[in-house]
C-alpha cells in the first residue's frame, strides 16, 4: 500500500508542477474559459483513475487534455428550433407552439384537427427518410431511447447514429418549414 501512495504523490507533484502550462495550453486553445476549465478537470479526473502507472505524467495529461477537446469539437450540437424563430407578439417560441399542439391535450375541435395534420404531416415526411435516418430520429426523440441505447441496440456506433439524427432533423425542418409558414400567416 506504501508504493500505491508514492506513486499517487509522485503523479500529484507531476501535476501540479505542468498545471499551469496545462490550462494554459488548452485555453489557448478553447473559446470559452468554463470549457477550459472543464476540460482541466476532467483531464485530471481521467488521470486519478489511471489504473497503470504512468511514466510521463506531462506528456499523458498534455495529450489527454487534446482528446478531450477534440472529442468536444466532434460533438454534434444540434441548435433548438428557437435559434432559428423568433418570439412572437404574445411571447411563445414556434417551438413551444410546435410541442404543444402535438403533445398537449386538444382543446378544441381546432385543436384536435390542427394536431391531426401535424401528426400526418411529420409521418409523410418521415416516411421520405431514409429507413437508417427514421429510425435514429423516431427511437430518440419519439420512443425516449439515449443514443447509447440504441448503439447497443443496433451495434451502430454513437457518432453515427448523432449523424444519422443530424441529417433527418436537417430534412424534417426543411419539409416541415412550409407548413408552418402556410399555418402561421393563415
Amino acid at each position: 500500500m506504501k508504493a500505491g501512495t508514492a506513486g499517487h504523490s509522485r503523479v500529484m507533484l507531476a501535476l501540479n508542477a505542468c498545471r499551469s502550462k496545462l490550462k494554459a495550453f488548452i485555453v489557448g486553445r478553447t473559446p470559452v474559459r468554463d470549457d477550459a476549465d472543464d476540460i482541466l478537470q476532467e483531464v485530471t479526473w481521467q488521470l486519478m483513475k489511471v489504473e497503470q502507472p504512468v511514466e510521463n505524467v506531462a506528456a499523458w495529461l498534455f495529450r489527454a487534455a487534446r482528446n478531450e477537446m477534440t472529442d468536444r469539437a466532434r460533438k454534434k450540437r444540434e441548435l433548438p428550433l428557437s435559434d432559428y424563430y423568433s418570439d412572437d407578439d404574445e411571447g411563445f417560441l414556434a417551438e413551444d407552439e410546435l410541442a404543444e399542439t402535438l403533445f398537449g391535450v386538444p382543446q378544441s375541435p381546432e385543436d384536435e384537427y390542427l394536431s391531426q395534420l401535424l401528426w400526418d404531416e411529420l409521418e409523410d415526411a418521415m416516411s421520405e427518410l431514409p429507413v437508417a435516418q427514421r429510425e435514429a430520429f423516431e427511437k430518440t426523440e419519439l420512443h425516449g431511447y439515449s443514443f447509447k441505447e440504441l448503439a447497443e441496440e443496433t451495434g451502430i456506433s454513437v457518432q453515427a447514429l448523432l449523424s444519422r439524427k443530424h441529417k433527418a432533423v436537417l430534412y424534417l425542418r426543411t419539409r416541415l418549414r412550409n407548413l408552418y409558414d402556410e399555418l402561421t400567416e393563415g
